[in-house]
């Protein structure tokens, strides 16, 4: 079954704690998502509290996929450039698929959903991501459209050892 995907829901307690869960489940299961396993839903609250402030003040948006049961199911959050010579495009943050429905086609659908929003928004001519090397994330976000257009060597450390590359994505609209 597919995601249904909605761009800015309203933030309830229900939806608050289906993104804690989402990030907490992905993160445990080796999603690169800022964090590395093991995590609880404390170690990942602080970032998702950074988030819906930046939702409140209207720096980022949320987008939000529910699986046919109404769970959260993935998100992905794009967020305004604040340099004034930077506004024509956008970050996307925190991309992700819960891991009980990888493997279904949902992150192309999430990306596919992302671009649509991201259109939709006046002036935006482009997505911007970065991605941990090491994992194959640049060969998938590459098949959805997306173009490597930098890599900083061993820029982020995971474990005294395990330096990966901060890969940069780009994806034109225009």
């Amino acid at each position: 079954m597919p995601l249904t995907f909605t761009l800015d829901p309203l933030v309830t307690p229900e939806l608050r704690d289906g993104i804690l869960d989402l990030w907490t489940d992905v993160t445990n299961a080796g999603g690169a998502v800022g964090f590395v396993p093991p995590v609880t839903r404390e170690d990942i609250r602080p970032a998702l509290v950074r988030q819906l402030v930046s939702m409140a003040e209207e720096r980022s948006r949320l987008l939000v996929g529910h699986d046919e049961e109404g769970r959260v199911a993935a998100t992905a959050f794009l967020t305004f450039n604040t340099h004034h010579l930077m506004t024509h495009w956008l970050w996307l943050y925190t991309v992700m698929v819960h891991p009980r429905h990888q493997g279904k086609g949902h992150g192309r659908d999430l990306l596919a959903a992302a671009e649509r929003s991201a259109r939709t928004i006046d002036g935006i001519e482009a997505v911007r991501l970065t991605c941990r090397g090491g994992l194959g994330l640049e060969r998938f976000y590459a098949s959805c459209g997306y173009k490597e257009v930098g890599r900083v060597p061993d820029a982020i450390r995971v474990a005294p050892g395990d330096d990966r590359d901060d890969v940069v994505m780009l994806l034109p609209l225009t």
